[in-house]
């Protein structure tokens, strides 16, 4: 009963298959293999933008720093949510690979900037002439960190605001595809044809060892990117065993079914916990996660039972059963209906 997160969750066979093939006499290296090749048309093709730039690297905190160091000057700020990941779980790399722009915090009720909030944000900020910084990139992330889903209108929205002062849009895609099967929409839909300029497209934690993608919607910035990546020591030199794992990602829509996966299990989670006496949850469950409270009872009998997931700002000891605690519940494509319905039947108790 695996809960923690979904980057805990195994690799797909299917991935380690195509590992093992990439494994296989020699290619060229630093990205010229065949391999990269291929992923790079396969994810042209999925976003419907044949003149998009691919570039790989192993972390979701490589991706979005490196994107938005592309994206951002060293005097600007780039206009980010209170809970957004590049502000509470990044330790900073985004201001350090931008040469030490600065992130501004645009306040949300749960996990979602409103067009209101963002646009007040950032009306307020380049005000202050040489200074105090300038107005820089908008970032985005989808799947919000509690586990709603921005519709394409909500997107939309958003990026209307950002173009009104004439700034990019970053799109920080961890769960990009959790977002596309819970909305049932296409890539091209969720990204450029909004007007989002850059993508961080996630994989790890949808059955990856280790890689995701940065897609640029402008070809400019490419150059850039391969300088960047390389002077922050992220360029492998054997690339293909990243492109290796992305090909089989996006083959036979490997990373859609997973996904969808994912999201059937929250699904049925959530489903199961709705009617609990004392269950709550922060946020409507839209993707593979969800935050919720529950008893100090229900707590302790999950934990004595072994099943392994986040609670935030509290603990299972403690005098009132009663007390309901804050938890993370992550879903991936791997954990089986018996776990779900074992952590349900504890929870009830």
């Amino acid at each position: 009963m695996y809960f923690a997160s979904d980057n805990a969750g195994p690799v797909h066979p299917e991935v380690l298959a195509s590992l093992t093939r990439a494994n296989e006499g020699y290619a060229m290296p630093y990205g010229a293999d065949d391999g990269m090749g291929r992923v790079r048309a396969q994810i042209r093709e999925i976003f419907e933008a044949p003149n998009a730039m691919v570039h790989l690297v192993a972390t979701g905190t490589a991706a979005n720093s490196l994107a938005l160091a592309c994206m951002c000057q060293p005097f600007e700020t780039v206009f980010c949510s209170s809970v957004a990941h590049i502000h509470e779980d990044e330790c900073s790399a985004p201001e350090f690979y931008a040469g030490g722009a600065k992130l501004t915090i645009v306040t949300c009720d749960v996990d979602k900037m409103s067009p209101k909030a963002l646009r007040a944000t950032i009306a307020a900020e380049g005000t202050r002439g040489v200074h105090g910084p300038q107005r820089g990139p908008v970032s985005i992330t989808q799947v919000a960190e509690k586990g709603s889903v921005h519709t394409l209108d909500e997107l939309k929205a958003l990026v209307e605001v950002a173009k009104e002062f004439d700034l990019p849009v970053h799109l920080d895609g961890a769960r990009f595809a959790n977002a596309m099967a819970a909305l049932g929409c296409t890539a091209a839909e969720m990204s450029w044809k909004l007007g989002i300029d850059a993508v961080s497209f996630g994989g790890t934690k949808n059955g990856l060892m280790g890689v995701e993608a940065v897609v640029f919607f402008d070809p400019k910035k490419s150059w850039e990117f391969e300088l960047r990546r390389k002077r922050g020591a992220h360029l492998f030199s054997k690339v293909r065993f990243l492109a290796a794992q992305m090909e089989a990602y996006l083959t036979d829509d490997l990373w859609l079914n997973s996904a969808r996966k994912a999201n059937a299990n929250m699904v049925r989670l959530s489903n199961g916990l709705r009617g609990l006496a004392g269950t709550e949850f922060l946020a409507e469950p839209d993707a593979n996660m969800v935050f919720a409270k529950m008893p100090r009872a229900a707590h302790k009998r999950l934990q004595d039972g072994g099943a392994v997931y986040y609670i935030m700002g509290g603990s299972v000891e403690g005098d009132d059963p009663d007390e309901q605690l804050l938890c993370r519940l992550v879903c991936d494509w791997s954990i089986s209906e018996v776990q779900i319905d074992q952590f349900i039947s504890l929870a009830a108790g």
